[in-house]
């Protein structure tokens, strides 16, 4: 039974590292891209996705490839718009046992087992990061991605979050318990920023890189 263990152990490295090797391969030639991340639980008719949609095809318009998490709601939203504007709509889909399937406006697609593996694949090859309402695996995303930057493990990039009403209660937590307890710094609020609307965010993106 033991050696089972050991023998089943070592294939999954091996899983592993066909995962980041597929991942780099398929993306390889992606050089301008940005990441969209929201809720997979939105629906069509709500005013996130409407918005998604229209930051998808600004994107596009502006030169960028839209990579998501390749599923439903926000993601399906910013692949849609990105497809309709004619662009690159790369989707990372990870493999769950409900929730997650592929959306239909993804022309490159990739599908995950694990999720730091996906999640390397974010960050390698994404310009930027914007961030619409979402639940736990949203925030996960959004304070890897800071924390990434605030310990100079990557380089900085925009990490910009849509609707402030959504997001308000959360930097105000923050300043208020981590700033106030020095757990942060003042800087480390600068790594991230709030809009409401498309054209605020990919604005933001082409300030960014326009030096």
């Amino acid at each position: 039974m033991e050696e089972n263990i050991f023998a089943d152990e070592a294939w999954r490295i091996f899983r592993i590292m066909a995962e980041f090797v597929d991942g780099f391969e398929e993306l390889g030639n992606v050089k301008n891209a940005v990441t969209v991340w929201g809720s997979a639980r939105v629906k069509e008719g709500d005013e996130w996705y409407k918005k998604a949609v229209e930051v998808g095809k600004l994107l596009v318009e502006n030169g960028y490839t839209v990579i998501t998490g390749g599923g439903p709601g926000i993601m399906e939203a910013a692949n849609k718009g990105a497809t309709l504007a004619g662009g690159n709509s790369i989707g990372l889909n990870i493999e769950l046992p409900h929730e997650q399937k592929p959306n239909p406006y993804i022309k490159t697609l990739i599908s995950f087992r694990y999720f730091f593996t996906r999640k390397v694949m974010f960050v390698k090859y994404a310009k930027g990061f914007i961030i619409f309402p979402g639940g736990f695996g949203t925030l996960d995303e959004f304070t890897e991605a800071i924390t990434l930057i605030q310990t100079d493990r990557i380089h900085k990039f925009p990490v910009i979050l849509f609707d402030n009403p959504y997001w308000s209660g959360l930097i105000k937590w923050m300043k208020e318990n981590q700033l106030k307890r020095g757990y942060i710094s003042p800087d480390d609020l600068l790594i991230f920023s709030t809009v409401d609307e498309p054209e605020e965010a990919i604005q933001q993106i082409k300030n960014f890189y326009k030096f």
